[in-house]
């Protein structure tokens, strides 16, 4: 029990790993076209962005599937890639883009921390040129701040997004996230 338990975690661990490259050099890679939807207004539940959840959720079918027909670990790690999703679900469509109809604007600690990494994540336009590609994890927000600055070279991202010594947003910006 315990060394599935460690597996489970790991996995988690793991997938957060996974995901920021992936999220760097496939989504905002050769995987655009659907990464895409993603930094655009949305316009009903659902994204072409989705599509990755799909695929990810299939894996992690697969292998819990596996596993259970005798090829342990693989249920466990299918546990992981499961608990990663809820995770994500909960933190990156629920907290930071509001996909689910609770709002919660986090004032202090890593939630607000984890909330302004991903809205700098935001902040420009197009693929090239983003931040912080975790969705779990977040660098120090003085760190992106930087790093945003040095890409723009002193020039403010290229479309309206958060604040960056508040985290908030514009107005139009909040209206565009908020869908």
């Amino acid at each position: 029990m315990l060394l599935n338990t460690l597996i489970v975690v790991l996995t988690v661990v793991l997938m957060e790993l996974f995901s920021i490259v992936a999220h760097k050099y496939v989504m905002h890679g050769f995987g655009w076209g659907w990464h895409k939807s993603h930094h655009e207004p949305r316009t009903g539940w659902f994204e072409k962005n989705d599509l990755y959840a799909v695929v990810f959720a299939g894996v992690a079918i697969a292998l819990i599937w596996f596993g259970t027909e005798g090829a342990w670990p693989l249920q466990w790690v299918g546990a992981g890639m499961t608990a990663y999703g809820v995770l994500y679900f909960v933190a990156h469509d629920g907290l930071v883009h509001r996909r689910w109809p609770f709002r919660y604007t986090p004032r202090s600690g890593y939630l607000k921390r984890l909330y302004q990494a991903h809205r700098m994540h935001h902040a420009v336009e197009g693929k090239d040129g983003a931040v912080s590609f975790g969705f779990l994890y977040a660098p120090p927000v003085h760190k992106l701040k930087q790093a945003l600055h040095a890409q723009h070279q002193g020039r403010p991202p290229r479309r309206a997004g958060p604040d960056a010594a508040t985290g908030r947003q514009d107005e139009a910006a909040s209206r565009r996230h908020a869908n």
